[in-house]
């Protein structure tokens, strides 16, 4: 069986850690503007975050091969309206997710969905491993999104760049 040269449990790795200096970080500046309105992205902190925790859970059942509903998702905005309670709920799911991009197997694996975004439903064909990529890249693309929220709220988001948080780094002099 073919294995992907890319260690993506690794890279889940890093959006956990990035996740939780967001949180950690930011997280008495993320309140008072959770759900304020910004004119980028899905308009709002807490709006962007639910999306990527939607997204995420159904990255998760796609690469399980199972069909993607929002039916019975604990990541709306009708069911996470608060802060605390959402990341709680996105934590409970980031075990499955951690253990999802380890099992992938052969990334080169087809992998075909329907995408029901959008005016009108599309097939989609790709193959595990990108899956598994849009499952990480989805998540940085959007925190970028946070980070500029809080920049407008005048929070100093700064530095969760993988090279920062996962490199050793070691002073020369």
């Amino acid at each position: 069986m073919s294995h992907s040269p890319v260690d993506f449990a690794h890279f889940f790795d890093y959006l956990l850690r990035a996740r939780g200096d967001c949180w950690g970080g930011f997280g008495n500046s993320l309140r008072p503007g959770y759900t304020r309105t910004f004119p980028i992205g899905l308009r709002s902190i807490r709006a962007t975050f639910v999306h990527t925790a939607a997204a995420e859970r159904a990255y998760v059942q796609r690469l399980g091969g199972r069909s993607v509903s929002p039916a019975g998702s604990p990541f709306t905005v009708e069911e996470q309206p608060d802060f605390e309670p959402f990341v709680a709920a996105w934590e409970r799911q980031s075990p499955v997710t951690q253990r999802t991009p380890a099992d992938l197997g052969d990334s080169r694996r087809p992998a075909e969905f329907v995408w029901r975004m959008g005016p009108k439903p599309s097939r989609v064909q790709t193959t595990a491993g990108g899956v598994a990529g849009q499952l990480l890249m989805h998540e940085v693309h959007h925190r970028a999104q946070v980070m500029a929220m809080l920049r407008q709220t005048g929070v100093a988001a700064e530095n969760l760049d993988y090279s920062v948080l996962m490199c050793e780094r070691t002073p020369l002099g």
